[in-house]
């Protein structure tokens, strides 16, 4: 004959075991489970060395310096005294001529120089004056500068086109997005050269 009290005593202790091996085995995978989406959140270590800042030619960057009446000289002297050391991560570097009127970053390169041709608008949409700007070109009006841009085989030049005394920077291919790189100086011309009067400005500056 069959003890049902005992049967039912045993049965309950074989349920309680095998819930305490499942507690006992799900804390740990649970455990392991929160440790692995811990890590995964941490970057792995790059084995790869940090890129160190390029070296700059001790030699200073070649630029011109063509001659500039009085009143145009005093505005580069300000514009030039007024740049920063540094943009971005490019620190200064000396220029072969006129540091009253030029300025450079980097290597490569970013040149800014003051006192330059100013570029002249197409008086028609047909017009094929050569060097003209053509009427219909989009202007970059960034802090309150007006900016021409264009590519010079590779390299872009971009030039005030709403100052009495225009500023051009020069920017290699080698920086991405070269009207941003430009625009570091947005603020000192602001601060140094005149706007044009509004009847001189080019309809795209408005």
């Amino acid at each position: 004959m069959v003890d049902l009290e005992t049967s039912k005593i045993d049965e309950d202790r074989t349920r309680r075991a095998a819930a305490l091996w499942a507690t006992a085995v799900a804390v740990p995978v649970t455990l392991i489970v929160g440790l692995v989406a811990f890590f995964s959140l941490i970057p792995e270590k790059s084995d790869e060395p940090a890129k160190a800042p390029q070296a700059l030619p001790s030699t200073p960057v070649q630029v011109d310096a063509p001659q500039l009446d009085e009143k145009t000289a005093q505005v580069c002297l300000a514009v030039t005294s007024q740049l920063p050391a540094k943009i971005r991560d490019l620190e200064a570097r000396k220029v072969s001529a006129g540091p009253e009127q030029n300025a450079a970053y980097g290597e490569p390169p970013v040149v800014v120089s003051c006192g330059v041709p100013q570029p002249a608008m197409c008086t028609r949409l047909d017009d094929r004056t050569p060097g003209c700007v053509p009427m219909d070109t989009e202007l970059l009006l960034m802090d309150q500068v007006c900016w021409y841009g264009k590519n010079d085989g590779g390299t872009a030049v971009l030039t005030t086109m709403d100052r009495e005394v225009p500023v051009r920077v020069t920017v290699p291919s080698a920086y991405e997005n070269p009207a941003q790189w430009a625009n570091e100086f947005s603020e000192t011309v602001v601060k140094t050269v005149k706007s044009k009067p509004e009847n001189a400005m080019p309809s795209g500056c408005a």
